[in-house]
C-alpha cells in the first residue's frame, strides 16, 4: 500500500490581487490535510473518495472530474499512460469550499502517491505545475498560488508568472482560523469580481495596487522581524478593508472579523476567495484561545489556531 498526504493553506495577504498580477503571502496549514491511499484491486482503477461517500470506475468519470484530472494527468507526466489496477481511496479534514485549499490538497496528495506508485521522484514544482491544470476546474482563471504554497510546504511570496519565493519567518506568527460554515464557489466569486472589474477597471485596479503594497510591506516585516505583531495585524486589517470594497467578503466574514478585534487580535481579515469560508486573526499567543472562543461566540462553527515558523 502505498499513502501520500498534503496539508491544507492559508493566504495571509493578496487573494483576489494576486490573479492581477499583485503578490501575494501564503503558508501552508499542517494541522489539516488530505490523503490519499492506494491499494491493490485486481481489475481497474477505482476512485473511492471516502468524504464525498462517491465510489467509481476512472474510466467512468466525467472528463471535468478533478480527481480524474489529477489522475489522468500525473499518470500523462509520469509516462505511464495507462491506469494501474488499484484503489485510489481519498480522506481529508481539509473543509471543503472554505478557502483552505482544500481542492489543491487533494490534487497534490493524489499526484504525491503516484509517484511513489511507480518510485518517481517529483519535485515540488512539477508536482505544483500538474496541479495547476487541475486548479482551473476549480476557479476558472486561478493564480496558481494555492498549488504552489501547498506543493512545497512553505510559506512563500508569490506573483502570478514570476515563480516562487519561498520565505523565511524571523518570528514565530500566531493566527486563529474562523470558519463561517458558508460554502462560497471560488469559481463564482472570482467570475463575479472580474466582471466587477472589467465595468470599472481603473477603481479595481486602485484595489489591487493597494493590496500587492500591503502584500510587500508585509514580505518586509515577516522576513525581517523588525517591528511588531501589531503592525502586521494594522496590515491585514486593511487588507480586509479592501476585500470589503472590492465585494469579496461577507456579512459572516465582517462578524468574525470584529469579534477578533473586539477579543483583543492585533489584526484580523478574510482568507481565500472569501464569500464565506475562512478568516485568520493574528494574536499574542496567550491569547489564542480568548479570541477562539470569541470567534466560536460570534458564529464561527470551527476555530484552528496555528503558529507559523
Amino acid at each position: 500500500m502505498n499513502q501520500a498526504t498534503a496539508p491544507g493553506k492559508i493566504i495571509l495577504f493578496g487573494e483576489h490581487a494576486v490573479v492581477y498580477g499583485r503578490p501575494a503571502i501564503a503558508v501552508p496549514l499542517t494541522q489539516v490535510r488530505a490523503t490519499a491511499t492506494l491499494s491493490p484491486n485486481s481489475t481497474a482503477f477505482q476512485v473511492i473518495a471516502h468524504d464525498l461517500g462517491q465510489q467509481y470506475l476512472l474510466t467512468e468519470a466525467a472528463t471535468d472530474n478533478p480527481i480524474a484530472v489529477a489522475v489522468n494527468e500525473t499518470l500523462r507526466q509520469l509516462g505511464h499512460p495507462v491506469a494501474p489496477s488499484v484503489n485510489l481511496g481519498l480522506q481529508s479534514t481539509i473543509p471543503l469550499g472554505r478557502g483552505l485549499g482544500s481542492g489543491a490538497a487533494i490534487s497534490t496528495a493524489i499526484v504525491r502517491v503516484l509517484a511513489q506508485f511507480y518510485q518517481t521522484d517529483l519535485t515540488p514544482a512539477e508536482i505544483s505545475a500538474i496541479v495547476y491544470e487541475v486548479e482551473k476546474l476549480h476557479h476558472g482563471t486561478p493564480s496558481g498560488i494555492d498549488n504552489t504554497v501547498i506543493a512545497f510546504e512553505q510559506p512563500v511570496y508569490f506573483i502570478k508568472g514570476r515563480g516562487v519565493q519561498r520565505m523565511t519567518v524571523k518570528k514565530s506568527l500566531t493566527f486563529v482560523i474562523g470558519d463561517t460554515g458558508v460554502i462560497a464557489s471560488t469559481r463564482e466569486v472570482v467570475a463575479a469580481l472580474r466582471q466587477r472589474w472589467q465595468t470599472a477597471p481603473d477603481r479595481y485596479e486602485g484595489y489591487f495596487d493597494e493590496v500587492g503594497r500591503l502584500a510587500q510591506h508585509a514580505k518586509m516585516i515577516i522576513e525581517q522581524g523588525l517591528v511588531g505583531a501589531a503592525a502586521l495585524g494594522k496590515l491585514m486589517n486593511e487588507n480586509h478593508e479592501l476585500l470589503t470594497d472590492m465585494g469579496v467578503s461577507s456579512p459572516e466574514l465582517d462578524k468574525l472579523v470584529l469579534a477578533a478585534g473586539d477579543a483583543g487580535a492585533w489584526g484580523a481579515k478574510l482568507s481565500g476567495a472569501g464569500g464565506g469560508g475562512n478568516m485568520i486573526a493574528l494574536v499574542e499567543p496567550a491569547q489564542a484561545e480568548q479570541v477562539a472562543q470569541a470567534l466560536r461566540a460570534a458564529g464561527a462553527i470551527e476555530t484552528i489556531i496555528t503558529t507559523v515558523r
